[in-house]
């Protein structure tokens, strides 16, 4: 499954890469959302999540990119998905504005039709990109 969404930004494409250097604009993207570990580039992040009357935790590794995005990578429990990774890449529209575009790819596990995931997963992308163009907007 493969799920991208954009939208532009009035920031500089440096000032919008050096604001994802930053944890708050990684905790921003999913509610509840805060930085556990960082090690060698790498920063993880755990959410606390309720569904179908569980309760558990989402965890994702994000690397910074040379290219001033970022690359992430959600830890696999095993119980919905055999790998969910992506990137959030900048382009620059010109001197003032950045095109921002967050991209997921995703294998579910074979029991889990990715057709059920779809819907939840266009909303946790919507719900992304929201937040972070809330967050890249502000002074």
């Amino acid at each position: 499954m493969k799920l991208e969404k954009e939208f532009v930004v009035a920031r500089p494409r440096g000032e919008v890469a050096e604001r994802f250097k930053d944890d708050k604009t990684l905790e921003k993207l999913m509610p509840d959302t805060s930085i556990e570990h960082r090690a060698d580039g790498v920063r993880e992040t755990r959410t606390p999540f309720a569904a179908l009357g569980r309760s558990g935790e989402l965890r994702f590794l994000f690397q910074n990119l040379p290219d001033g995005g970022l690359r992430f990578e959600k830890v696999c429990d095993g119980n919905v998905w055999r790998s969910l990774d992506g990137a959030i890449r900048l382009d620059e529209v010109d001197a003032r504005m950045t095109r921002v575009r967050i991209s997921l790819d995703g294998q579910t596990r074979a029991f889990v039709p990715e057709l059920t995931i779809r819907a939840p997963m266009r909303q946790q992308i919507e719900q992304m990109a929201l937040a972070l163009r809330d967050e890249l907007e502000q002074g």
